[in-house]
């Protein structure tokens, strides 16, 4: 317990540097009006125009949308009559429609973005100044970067630099490092890695581990990577995972494979979450790996002769920080392959979208899992960890991604399990809607418990290991046990994977009443750039499993 003294100290500095801090946003005003236990789901847009194949949430709430080029025409017009022409089109070499959009939370709209090669299936990273950083894709795309950066106008829209990449980038993963750098490891038949920046010294770096889990019959695309609080990559490809110094270009160790044998990478695609990480301080910070779903082995050449295997239903957690550690197995409500897997701003895992019958690629899944499950880490009966949630009106299957909003629900797009474009006359027609989930922490009877945040004293830039005061407002009565206060690192989503997705739950220092309803917090920046890599957060506070919604900070 802290002194009065302290105390007193520390809120003449907290009320001082107000000025300074961010009013928070309200609970967005789209949230459904009826719950039921298990969540709610709203359409906020009939037709996006484009199938949401790719996403990541921007610092402004605004979220960037793209499928690919070279699916045909889109159902949304470039504006001012502005049209592509792209000669190594496989679909159109002239082309007035849009591949990609830009979707405003806070308005429910969007406007069309020029994207000149194709972006089928490649890889993204948020840089450290908020600018997206999109690496690779099909075709003329796949040697090529391209850069958004948010702007308060229409006027912002991509940048490409053709032939940055040293190899072609289909298939791959990004991940941040501490530095700021970006690593972009694999894609098909590329058994490497390079960074971005362009190493000065060398291009790229070879990576044998993709080549010995691959074969003719099993890819081991878009690998699942996470960042390590030693500061080491995890990297998992279909049933073999390694911890990876990539300065040294060394693997350091291999886990043990997890059991089942089945692969859970593209095509079988399974998803993986980096549980959160409790930064407290400490010489070690433990972190655990969670990889659920995916396909048998053989699947996808079954899938190709019409003959859809049963998903897999299993989960595997590793403790990647033990000096032994062991898969430890758990069954989901239902087998899903296909599914995407985020962090709840509660620590929960939604597992989301998907089918129970075959695997990834054109026409492969069948029997779509319309209901999410929201998955509980800490729970300590087993029985009770998965909680299965309200039905999806729509099916979302091949090429469909979801995000976690700063408001708490889960926005899912996309879904195109066709080589183009495909309405009508298929068992699954191409989806251009865009819905929400709202999970059951946002109904009416969390309100009195939902905390709002005021301002806060890191609003300009929150510091390693450096105090953040936080002023809040509940107008129930605050129990200090039940409050946290975590960041998180919007991921971008494709393909069943979230990459540089990432919870931090922030050392609490202090919890006081300072009036009737209105509360202080103080935390301490993270540890290091290994636990958090620098960049924009979501900092979400999170009072008796009820969430606020979030504020932006930067992570200095």
């Amino acid at each position: 317990m802290m002194n009065l003294f302290h105390t007193a100290v520390i809120l003449i500095v907290f009320f001082i540097s107000s000025s300074l801090n961010f009013q928070a946003q309200a609970t967005s005003q789209f949230l459904p009006p009826n719950f039921s236990k298990r969540g709610a789901w709203q359409l906020l847009q009939a037709s996006m125009g484009i199938s949401a194949m790719h996403m990541q949430l921007l610092r402004n709430n605004k979220i960037i949308m793209f499928d690919r080029t070279d699916f045909g025409p889109s159902n949304i017009s470039l504006p001012g009559g502005r049209c592509r022409t792209d000669p190594s089109d496989t679909a159109l070499t002239f082309d007035c429609t849009a591949h990609s959009v830009l979707y405003d939370i806070s308005t429910n709209t969007f406007r069309p973005l020029m994207v000149q090669t194709d972006t089928w299936c490649s890889s993204g990273s948020v840089l450290s100044n908020g600018t997206l950083l999109q690496t690779g894709g099909f075709n003329d795309g796949d040697l090529r970067i391209r850069m958004f950066t948010s702007c308060y106008d229409l006027t912002c829209d991509w940048v490409e630099f053709p032939d940055y990449l040293s190899r072609r980038r289909w298939y791959a993963t990004n991940q941040i490092l501490p530095d700021g750098r970006i690593i972009v490891v694999g894609g098909r038949r590329q058994f490497n890695f390079e960074f971005y920046p362009r190493n000065p010294t060398q291009a790229n770096f070879s990576l044998p581990f993709l080549q010995q889990t691959t074969d003719q019959n099993e890819n081991n695309l878009y690998p699942f990577l996470h960042l390590l609080p030693d500061g080491n990559l995890f990297i998992f490809a279909n049933t073999r995972s390694i911890l990876f110094d990539f300065d040294r270009n060394l693997v350091l160790k291999e886990f043990p494979r997890i059991p089942g044998e089945d692969p859970r990478n593209y095509p079988s695609s399974g998803s993986s979450v980096l549980l959160p990480i409790n930064d407290k301080n400490k010489p070690s910070v433990e972190a655990e790996v969670m990889i659920c779903g995916g396909a048998p082995r053989g699947s996808f050449d079954e899938a190709l002769q019409g003959k859809f295997v049963q998903a897999l239903a299993t989960c595997g957690r590793l403790k990647v920080t033990d000096p032994n550690p062991n898969w430890v197995m758990e069954t989901m409500p239902v087998p899903r392959v296909m599914g995407d897997m985020l962090l709840l701003p509660t620590g929960d895992v939604i597992i989301i979208n998907g089918a129970g019958l075959g695997t990834a690629g054109w026409e492969n899944g069948r029997k779509p899992v319309l209901c999410p499950v929201i998955y509980r880490p800490s729970e300590q009966n087993s029985r009770l960890r998965f909680r299965v949630m309200s039905t999806a009106p729509r099916p979302r299957l091949y090429h469909s991604s979801a995000l976690l909003l700063p408001d708490g629900r889960v926005l899912v797009g996309g879904s195109n399990p066709h080589v183009n474009y495909s309405f009508s006359g298929v068992e699954f027609p191409t989806e251009l809607s865009l819905e929400a989930f709202s999970p059951p922490y946002l109904s009416p009877e969390f309100s009195p418990v939902r905390p709002t945040i005021l301002y806060t004293t890191c609003n300009n830039g929150l510091g390693y290991m450096v105090l953040c005061h936080i002023r809040f407002r509940v107008s129930h009565y605050v129990s200090a046990s039940e409050v946290s206060v975590r960041l998180v690192a919007p991921p971008f989503t494709t393909h069943s994977f979230a990459m540089n997705q990432r919870m931090v739950v922030l050392k609490l220092v202090v919890v006081a009443r300072i009036g009737w309803d209105t509360y202080y917090a103080t935390v301490v920046g993270p540890s290091s750039p290994q636990i958090a890599p620098p960049g924009f957060y979501l900092m979400f506070l999170v009072h008796a499993s009820a969430p606020s919604t979030a504020i932006w900070l930067p992570l200095l």
